[in-house]
């Protein structure tokens, strides 16, 4: 019973940590005249995936793969179905330009390089599927050339990030937050871990479907809330290029960083969840072109939420 109410409470270690780790380091920033969009572009960018990232990190270390595998694919998947039909029901979603014709082009490209890697072996000696350390390498290199792309976009257009959002406090408040954060986000990463492994075996489940649902259902929560405020305030301008951003982020950077430092072994089934990513992106660019305008409408948003609801019935008849 522990090991379940630490699952739960890991989730909050987890979100509450990167937060704070993100509003310390922030803080220093500031204090050393860095400018808010670098600081939006690292500081918070990175921040905010830290609890997906730690989550791969500890599965690989305890040899469950498949937990970290489903992690990634999960989050991107409800990202675009679950968070962008929720937004959209609250409020429609315009799609910008630099959005569907770079953003998600790239994500859709970063997806079927996944695939690609996964399932090719191109540098293994067997023919068994895994993601290697050159693959790794590979998902990095695509990752910077992506934040070079964000960079130059931000010298383009004003910043997104406002001076007012970052705070200076005193040097020793802001090491103590990041100190705190890195506490709640180790231990909020092992008792999510730990909490997947015993459902898994408790329940009879497989740890990928853990990773699927429950574990990228709540690492998502931070973008959930982010998106349903935002689209409530009617400030969602933005709120589509973000979650295209964060499946950007968690393809290449946290599944490139994982394999990079452990090879990850990849379950052939997991083509079909890629293959859902992909069904989703292209229903985002499809919302695109029907109708007089770019932007995900109402009756696209419910779409999009009936369409994560048979997914989710899916994984459960795939066990």
């Amino acid at each position: 019973m522990l090991v379940y109410i630490l699952f739960v409470v890991g989730f909050i270690f987890l979100i509450k940590g990167a937060d704070l780790l993100v509003e310390g380091a922030s803080s220093i920033g500031k204090k050393f005249n860095v400018s808010s969009i670098v600081i939006g572009l690292t500081i918070v960018s990175f921040g905010t995936s830290l609890p997906e990232l730690l989550v791969n990190l500890i599965a690989s270390y305890k040899d469950t793969p498949d937990i970290g595998v489903g992690n990634v694919l999960g989050s991107n998947i409800a990202n675009i179905l679950l968070i962008l039909g929720i937004s959209a029901l609250i409020n429609p979603l315009p799609i910008t330009k630099n959005t569907y014709f770079i953003e998600v082009p790239f994500s859709l490209t970063a997806t079927l390089l996944v695939g690609f890697l996964a399932n090719a072996s191109l540098f293994g000696k067997s023919n068994d599927y895994v993601i290697s350390q050159y693959d790794g390498v590979i998902l990095l290199f695509f990752f910077v050339l992506f934040m070079g792309y964000v960079y130059i976009v931000s010298k383009q257009k004003k910043s997104e990030f406002s001076t007012e959002e970052f705070k200076e406090m005193a040097l020793g408040k802001s090491i103590g937050l990041i100190a705190l954060g890195m506490v709640g986000l180790f231990f909020g990463g092992q008792w999510v871990v730990d909490g997947a492994i015993e459902l898994a075996r408790g329940f009879g489940m497989s740890e990928a479907f853990i990773g699927l649902t429950i574990i990228a259902i709540g690492t998502s929560l931070p973008e959930l809330v982010t998106s349903a405020v935002a689209a409530f305030k009617k400030d969602t301008d933005i709120a589509v290029g973000n979650v295209v951003g964060s499946n950007i982020f968690n393809l290449l950077w946290i599944l490139g960083l994982s394999a990079a430092i452990k090879p990850i072994p990849y379950d052939v089934i997991s083509n079909s969840d890629v293959f859902m990513i992909i069904a989703s992106s292209t229903a985002l660019i499809l919302a695109v072109v029907v109708g007089k305008r770019p932007v995900i409408s109402r009756w696209e948003g419910f779409f999009f939420l009936i369409a994560y609801f048979w997914y989710i019935t899916f994984l459960i008849e795939r066990g």
